[in-house]
């Protein structure tokens, strides 16, 4: 039974992802036999809630998300939000300089790590 959140969350996700990949991303989960519902809370409460908030666009929302995942290190979620952030209209440049800004922050080793992980995307821009 989907709730109103999930619904929502859905229909945001649809901003950043293809159809067929918001359905696989429901039906074909890797992690929903040991965590069942971590998918549904990444939809309901990750998109259904904070993506669906009015003060930032879609392409505003990415920058923010990718500066937080190279920040944390999270190589794989960097790709996935790279792909997203390309979806919603951001250009390679954009992606890389909000990654070159984390520098005196974060370090070179951290930049350096999601240019990596990020690189195959990119190079297809």
């Amino acid at each position: 039974m989907a709730t109103d959140r999930l619904e929502q969350g859905l229909r945001k996700i649809k901003e950043y992802v293809s159809e067929e990949e918001s359905e696989r991303m429901m039906t074909s989960d890797t992690l929903k036999e040991l965590a069942p519902d971590l998918r549904k809370y990444i939809v309901e409460f990750g998109y259904g809630d904070i993506y669906s908030r009015p003060g930032l666009d879609s392409k505003q929302r990415q920058l923010v998300t990718l500066a937080s995942l190279v920040t944390q290190g999270t190589e794989p979620q960097i790709k996935t939000h790279v792909k997203r952030a390309l979806t919603v209209g951001l250009t390679k440049t954009e992606i890389v300089e909000c990654m070159m800004q984390l520098i005196p922050y974060v370090g070179f080793p951290r930049v350096q790590n999601a240019l990596t992980a990020a690189k195959e995307l990119l190079e297809n821009e």
